[in-house]
C-alpha cells in the first residue's frame, strides 16, 4: 500500500498491553496508526519507540469517558493522517467487588469507560471520521469472555462488556449493507498490566497470594495458560484485512478455550 492510499487506524488505550500490540500489528500491516491513551507521556513514549521501529504512528492524550476529548482526538488523526478506515476500541479497566459494597461511582466509571466510550468514538469516528461515506471499513471493539459469561465479584465489569457485545451486534447489522463491518474480540485472560491489577485485587479479596490466584486462574483455561497480547491482536488484525469483509456483528473469543460460545 502506498503511503498515499495507506489506510488509516485509530486505536485507544494504545500505550499497554493488547492496545499496544494491536497498534504495533496494524502499522505493520501498513496501516497509518493513530494512538491515544490518559498519560500524555505514555503517548509520546510508544510513538517514539513504533517510530523506532519505522512504523507510521501518530498520535495525543485520551479520555475516553469525554466527548470533547474524544471529538478532538479524532479531529487530530484526520488532521494528521486523514478520514479514519478502521476503529479498534480498546481503552477500557477492570473493577468489581462485592457487589452489594460496590459504589455508584465505581459502577458509573466503569460502564463509562468500557461501555458509554465505544458508542462516543464509533459514533465520531463515523462522522468527523468520515467513515459513514466510504464503502469499506472496520470498527472492532475490545470486550471480553466477561461479555459472555457472568464473573464473579465483577459485576460492573460483565456488565459493560455485554453491552459491548450488544452494541457489536446491533451496529454491525445496520452497517452491513454499506461494507463496514463491527466486530467484538473477546479476550479471556491475558497477561497484561491490567491482568495483574486485577490478580492483586481477588487475592486481597480471598485472603490469598497473587501466585495463588494465577495458578487458579491457569488451571480453568484449557489450554493450562493466559493468551498473550499478541495473540489477541492477530485476531484484531485479520478483521481490519480484506479477506475478513463477510464478518460482522460478532463476537469473537481469544481465551485458550475459556469460553466456548
Amino acid at each position: 500500500m502506498s503511503e498515499q492510499h495507506a489506510r488509516v487506524a485509530l486505536v485507544s488505550g494504545a500505550t499497554s498491553g493488547i492496545g499496544l500490540s494491536v497498534a504495533r500489528l496494524l502499522a505493520r500491516q501498513g496501516h497509518r496508526v493513530f494512538i491515544g491513551a490518559r498519560s500524555g507521556d505514555n503517548v509520546a513514549t510508544t510513538v517514539k519507540e513504533l517510530r523506532g521501529e519505522d512504523l507510521d504512528v501518530d498520535g495525543t492524550t485520551l479520555d475516553v469517558r469525554s466527548a470533547d476529548d474524544v471529538r478532538t482526538f479524532v479531529q487530530a488523526a484526520v488532521d494528521r493522517f486523514g478520514t479514519v478506515d478502521v476503529l479498534v476500541n480498546n481503552a477500557g479497566r477492570s473493577g468489581g467487588g462485592v457487589t452489594a459494597d460496590i459504589g455508584y461511582e465505581l459502577w458509573q466509571d466503569v460502564i463509562d469507560t468500557n461501555l458509554h466510550s465505544v458508542f462516543r468514538m464509533s459514533h465520531e469516528v463515523l462522522n468527523t471520521g468520515g467513515m459513514r461515506h466510504k464503502d469499506r471499513g472496520r470498527i472492532i471493539n475490545i470486550a471480553s469472555t466477561a461479555g459472555k459469561q457472568g464473573v464473579v465479584l465483577g459485576a460492573p465489569y460483565s456488565a459493560s462488556k455485554h453491552g459491548v457485545v450488544g452494541f457489536t451486534k446491533a451496529l454491525g447489522n445496520e452497517l452491513a449493507p454499506t461494507g463496514i463491518t463491527v466486530n467484538a474480540v473477546c479476550p479471556g485472560y491475558v497477561e497484561t498490566p491490567m491482568a495483574q491489577r486485577v490478580r492483586q485485587g481477588y487475592a486481597a479479596a480471598y485472603g490469598t497470594t497473587e501466585d495463588a490466584i494465577m495458578e487458579k486462574f491457569s488451571a480453568k483455561i484449557p489450554l493450562g495458560r493466559y493468551s498473550t497480547p499478541d495473540e489477541v491482536a492477530g485476531l484484531v488484525g485479520y478483521l481490519a484485512s480484506d479477506v475478513a469483509a463477510s464478518i460482522t456483528a460478532q463476537a469473537l473469543n481469544v481465551c485458550g478455550g475459556l469460553g466456548n460460545f
